[in-house]
């Protein structure tokens, strides 16, 4: 089965809580990671192991619906799959893998269990940010009856953000459905990677003033957001920027605060001689899918946007993303700005324009974690990125230099500085990606391996690589660690010729260290502020490239 190698680490994460015995796990991808792929194949594999499993897929929309079941046919034709959605207008009740939506289902699992079929063994649930805690929900009620006929049913939840507004991260606290994050795939490694689209933004010139705005359940109370931010004045001044910026990019999405804020949004747009459309939830059926196939096909230059377009919304030529919409949810802010996030020919990078002042509060989108979204609420008025004074760039809060025009935020030039243009800041990412200097080769004398402790969590393992002139550099390498660091220690140990199966722990690997190649020479250099790029070439002429967080190495 062709999957990414983070695809791949995903479910064999899955599998491997399984074997624990865990509840319920989340795997968090970002948004165009490609998580349809990646249901298909643990249902295909799940059947592979027991063919008689009844497996059910659920989501909110029925364009999810649609799209997971034609992912599963793509990758298994054969595939024993139906649909349950009264939006798609199929009731396939007795099917071994049913994809359904919540809204069709959730008073109807009666109808899911004829009497000549065992009950679902397992739930996977795309977009998992949406289930409430409360058990009387849709959601809730659904599963409860599900488990009322299978007790020891398996959940697995799929999700870019998984955290709420309202009650914090997904997998902690009295009532969550999920009891660990098995798996979480970082957005800045997927675009070093060249599994996503960079990603660029400005500072815009106009600002959204929301300091007046009362909140409710933790985030502004829609009308009166909307009463703040849709003034004529503000939105012909952002408009204006938006299509200067825009007009050398294809796709446009506008994220507003209500519909007769995009209905205006949209007008502005008009009268500078694009195209646009609006779309919210009271978008008639039909119309919003002629809609969204003329943005595709590029006929519709912008949409914009009330609540509709944040989640389960694939059109990967969008390039460009106007954040009109001011939130205290981390998650919005996230899956927003992830429909920029996938690839498509000709497609070079995406440019966010924080009008809401987002990345400032919530930091650039590749290090938004569930820890750092649950951290941040109930801190209001805090910042965690700046505006650079030399181009107006947003950089994270503890960064020293722009790279985008090699202005110190904070004192003098530290060098020639430009008026950058919009696609060359990089602010809405913490780590730009390649910024590569004039490194060299240096050769290694020798190396040694020892465990180094990581407080109240099994040991790493550090690899030092000692140098002729005395000099040192030092490679952490994450064995005993979940998820993403995991994967690429087991990376890092089979190119080094330890074999297919990796060490589980820091003290089995000192075991073992007599099976890997030692490199001749090892190549550093600058990857954006918060990471260094290794290269390793080894005796007989070929070499090994790696990316790696400065917490995980050490000149």
């Amino acid at each position: 089965m062709d999957l990414r190698p983070y695809q791949r680490a995903s479910l064999d994460a899955l599998y491997a809580a399984w074997t624990r015995r865990a509840g319920a796990g989340l795997i968090v991808l970002p948004t165009g990671a490609g998580k349809s792929l990646v249901i298909a194949a643990l249902v295909r594999e799940v059947l592979d192991r027991d063919p008689a499993h009844r497996i059910v897929v659920v989501t909110h929309t029925r364009e999810l619906i649609a799209q997971n079941h034609r992912e599963l046919l793509a990758l298994w034709p054969e595939a024993p799959a139906g649909i349950y959605s009264a939006g798609l207008g199929r009731r396939d009740a007795g099917a071994q893998v049913l994809f359904c939506g919540i809204q069709s289902i959730w008073n109807r699992t009666h109808d899911l269990d004829p009497h000549e079929l065992d009950p679902f063994e397992l739930v996977i649930v795309d977009e998992a940010h949406l289930i409430p805690r409360d058990a009387e929900t849709r959601y809730g009620r659904f599963l409860a009856a599900l488990r009322t006929a299978r007790p020891h049913l398996r959940v697995v939840g799929l999700t870019a953000t998984p955290y709420r507004l309202d009650s914090g991260r997904l997998d902690a606290g009295a009532g969550r459905l999920f009891e660990d994050i098995v798996y979480e795939a970082n957005v800045g490694d997927l675009i070093h990677q060249g599994y996503l689209a960079p990603l660029v933004s400005k500072a815009t010139i106009t600002a959204l003033d929301v300091s007046g705005v009362p909140r409710r359940g933790g985030d502004y109370i829609p009308s009166a957001l909307e009463a703040a931010v849709n003034q004529d004045w503000i939105t012909r001044a952002a408009v204006e920027e938006l299509v200067g910026y825009g007009h050398g990019r294809r796709a446009w999405l506008a994220f507003c605060a209500g519909i007769a804020h995009a209905t205006a949004v949209r007008d502005a747009i008009r009268d500078e001689g694009y195209s646009c459309e609006t779309l919210s939830g009271e978008t008639p059926k039909r119309m919003r899918d002629r809609i969204v196939r003329d943005f595709r096909e590029g006929r519709v230059r912008c949409l914009t946007s009330v609540g509709v377009l944040a989640t389960g919304f694939n059109v990967p030529q969008v390039d460009l993303i106007a954040l009109l919409r001011p939130t205290q949810s981390t998650g919005l802010y996230v899956q927003q700005v992830g429909r920029a996030l996938r690839r498509a020919p000709g497609k070079t990078d995406a440019l966010i324009l924080d009008y809401a002042g987002l990345v400032r509060m919530h930091g650039p989108v590749d290090i938004v974690t569930a820890r750092s979204a649950a951290a941040i609420r109930g801190r209001e008025g805090e910042i965690r990125a700046k505006a650079c004074p030399g181009c107006g760039a947003l950089i994270a809060l503890n960064a020293s230099t722009c790279e985008a025009c090699w202005v110190e935020p904070d004192g003098e030039e530290a060098g020639p500085s430009h008026e950058a243009s919009a696609d060359d800041a990089h602010p809405i990412l913490s780590n730009p990606g390649p910024a590569r200097t004039s490194a060299t080769w240096e050769p290694i004398a020798d190396w040694s391996f020892a465990a180094r402790p990581r407080s109240g969590f099994p040991d790493d393992l550090a690899v030092t690589f000692h140098l002729h002139d005395g000099r040192h550099h030092q490679i952490v390498i994450g064995l005993a660690q979940a998820g993403y660091p995991r994967e690429k220690a087991v990376q890092w140990w089979r190119h080094l010729g330890g074999g297919r199966d990796a060490p589980m722990t820091a003290a089995d690997a000192l075991e073992q260290t007599d099976a890997l190649t030692r490199p001749e020479a090892i190549e550093i250099w600058p990857n954006g502020r918060l990471t260094e790029a290794v290269r390793y070439r080894f005796p007989d002429g070929r070499t090994f490239s790696d990316t790696r967080r400065l917490g995980d190495l050490a000149a």
